[in-house]
């Protein structure tokens, strides 16, 4: 194998790792506040970018700039869709139930992508779509890098958020134990629903980062759920930094698959790393001692 493809594919899965993260970050707030399995992440992911394309086509500028639109507004949505349907749910049976509300969600979301979109493909055409530049020796595109750095920044300030802030330690709390945050006077549900909120805005940023760099259409969530779901299993279910960590390591092992397999038997690792984490350490690989220390 040449040494330079190595190489180049390495740095590519790097980036393509931090894309991973923050999205399973979110997916990640989701069950680790309240159990539930949010389906749904990966179509408010398609959204988001129809919304970015639909800002650069109405305005001309750049569609990084809808983020001020769309994250506060994504995250005003998650909060209502926490308080007005996910609270609803008996909490015997919420995660099974979770599955089922928020795939139908997904299935309303593509259907309205459809209907006001039409099922054509769309791609952002913007004045450095086709630069790249030279990273170490490996040529890397400039929408890469900006997505990359956008992810790695977000990341940060959901660390920030969660380690520094009186909202991220009551997060905290009700993650780990969400009985004993009650008696300690915070207020889980308020917590959760601020949560949800947050997780939703990290498919609002991630959904921007993705209209930068690939063709768009409404069905395209499918692609995206089944290696998040399979990135917060390996890393640990409820554990953010586990879940960053298997995000870097399959986006890693998924690009460098690619050379000897092509893109499509690439995808592959994930489902892999979902049978083996269930087969020898349902608990995940990354989890642990790191979702304590976060």
């Amino acid at each position: 194998m040449d040494g330079s493809l190595l190489f180049q594919s390495l740095v590519l899965g790097i980036l393509l790792g931090g894309l991973y993260a923050l999205l399973a970050a979110g997916l990640t707030l989701y069950f680790g506040i309240m159990r539930v399995v949010m389906i749904a992440h990966s179509a408010f992911l398609i959204l988001a970018a129809y919304l970015a394309w639909w800002f650069h086509r109405e305005t001309g500028i750049d569609p990084l700039l809808s983020l001020f639109v769309t994250v506060p507004l994504f995250f005003a949505v998650g909060v209502l869709m926490q308080r007005l349907l996910v609270a609803r749910l008996r909490p015997v049976t919420l995660t099974m139930m979770s599955v089922l509300l928020t795939f139908a969600i997904a299935l309303t979301i593509e259907g309205l992508l459809g209907f006001v979109f039409s099922g054509t493909q769309r791609r952002i055409q913007l004045g450095y779509s086709g630069e790249s530049i030279e990273v170490f020796g490996a040529h890397v595109a400039v929408v890469k890098l900006i997505t990359f750095g956008l992810a790695a920044a977000s990341l940060a300030a959901l660390y920030v958020i969660m380690k520094y802030t009186k909202f991220g330690q009551s997060l905290r709390a009700t993650i780990q134990h969400k009985e004993a945050a009650q008696l300690v006077g915070i207020k889980t549900d308020r917590v959760a629903g601020y949560g949800f909120g947050l997780g939703l805005a990290t498919a609002a940023i991630g959904g921007t980062a993705l209209s930068l760099d690939a063709t768009i259409y409404p069905s395209l969530h499918w692609h995206w759920i089944g290696p998040l779901m399979a990135i917060i299993v390996v890393g640990g279910l409820g554990s953010i930094p586990g879940a960053a960590i298997a995000a870097m390591v399959l986006g890693i092992g998924q690009s460098l698959l690619q050379i000897p397999m092509g893109t499509t038997w690439a995808q592959t690792i994930f489902y892999v790393a979902l049978f083996a984490t269930l087969m020898l350490r349902p608990q995940g690989f990354f989890g642990g001692r790191l979702a304590q220390r976060f």
